[in-house]
């Protein structure tokens, strides 16, 4: 039997509530992370298997409509009921019984839904890798594309210092080199910007280094209002500037595409395929960030996948920042070849105290090892969340 057709027998569905403090506050342009709180579902199958995800939105809604408790809601009202005690034929079976009748929400799904992924991984005794291959040859990937590699190149997304000064963005750029990060993401919004850059491609230099840099808004750009802004920051040369417009503004998006010479980057405004298709066909922005999270969870990830390579779509995997439960989920797809750009999942040690991650990840020579393991059950994940979890349900 092919893995992603093994039956699931849901009988019972747990949720957590974490909070881990970060090393230090991460600042982008639309809000402050202190602590990641976050929530974890864990599903158990009729056979025993346990399967694990993460739900991540923020605390507030300053990245997305979702927050942490919208998202708990969510899960326990209307998700939860969808899969305990229910029997599904497959994966995909039960991947659309999360959709049905459910509009956005998509962080939510997205804790339930990669724990279906894991659990299945737990039962059929396969890594999410694969299985992640092998739902890319059933949505039609093309083989070539359908390929992955046991490691993940990343790099460092830096935040906005809270002293505010380009030399503390650049002294963290310089200890992001050292350690072997593969580019150098900064948060930017008006009033923030090219000198930022400047500082750090300054320090690059000075260290003999030549680093890739792209800009990362958020969306704190108006084309209307700030277009000579977007006009300077269009001169460094960058390697993309990623979201600088509203999610929602996506004729902006597209017509700035065709104004700046900067590749324009999707982030926010790429909620599902859907949107995909409606950029690509209005020939809008060609390099995509693909958040497992944004997106709803793995299985939506997989269909915005196939359709950006093939059309010709350049990729990068995007974080949050979950904990190492989300994080594997992020790894294990942006191993795949489609993915050009180094990818934001950073090592645990780059966000929290070493020890009190989920999952440890660990980066050496700029890389984070994928995990072949069948399922986070056999990474410890379940010993940890007992001991720093708040179950909700």
């Amino acid at each position: 039997m092919v893995p992603l057709d093994t039956p699931l027998e849901i009988t019972a569905c747990r949720l957590y509530e974490v909070a881990v403090p970060l090393m230090e506050p991460y600042r982008l342009s639309s809000g402050t992370l202190r602590t990641r709180r976050s929530l974890i579902v864990e599903l158990t199958d009729k056979s025993g298997a346990v399967g694990y995800g993460e739900s991540a939105p923020f605390e507030r809604p300053f990245y997305s409509e979702e927050t942490l408790y919208s998202a708990k809601a969510c899960i326990v009202q209307h998700l939860v009921p969808r899969m305990t005690g229910q029997t599904f034929p497959g994966l995909e079976a039960a991947v659309h019984a999360l959709e049905r009748g459910v509009r956005g929400n998509r962080m939510a799904r997205a804790g339930v839904e990669t724990a279906l992924w894991d659990l299945l991984c737990a039962k059929a005794g396969v890594s999410l890798r694969s299985l992640i291959g092998l739902a890319m040859q059933r949505v039609g990937v093309l083989e070539e594309n359908a390929t992955s590699q046991p490691f993940v190149e990343v790099g460092a997304a830096l935040g906005i210092p809270e002293d505010g000064q380009p030399d503390t963005l650049a002294d963290q750029a310089c200890l992001a080199i050292h350690q072997g990060y593969k580019r150098v993401k900064i948060k930017v919004l008006p009033g923030w910007d090219v000198a930022a850059v400047q500082a750090v491609r300054h320090a690059a230099h000075e260290m003999g280094q030549m680093v890739r840099i792209w800009a990362d808004a958020n969306g704190a750009y108006s084309r209307e209002d700030d277009f000579e802004a977007l006009q300077a920051l269009d001169r460094e040369h960058l390697v993309m500037l990623e979201q600088p417009l509203p999610p929602d503004d996506v004729l902006g998006m597209i017509r700035l595409a065709h104004e700046l010479m900067t590749p324009i980057c999707l982030d926010e405004s790429l909620t599902d395929d859907r949107a995909g298709q409606l950029f690509l066909e209005s020939d809008g922005p060609r390099v995509w960030n693909i958040k497992v999270q944004r997106v709803g969870g793995l299985w939506e990830s997989v269909k915005i996948y196939k359709r950006a390579v093939d059309g010709d779509v350049r990729l990068w995997a995007g974080s949050m920042p979950e904990t190492g439960v989300g994080l594997h989920a992020v790894l294990c797809l942006a191993a795949f070849r489609g993915f050009v750009y180094p990818s934001d999942a950073e090592p645990s040690a780059r966000w929290f105290t070493p020890g009190t991650d989920l999952v440890e990840w660990r980066m050496e020579d700029g890389r984070i090892a994928v995990s072949d393991a069948p399922g986070l059950v056999t990474l410890g994940v379940k010993e940890k969340l007992e001991k720093i979890g708040q179950l909700v349900t």
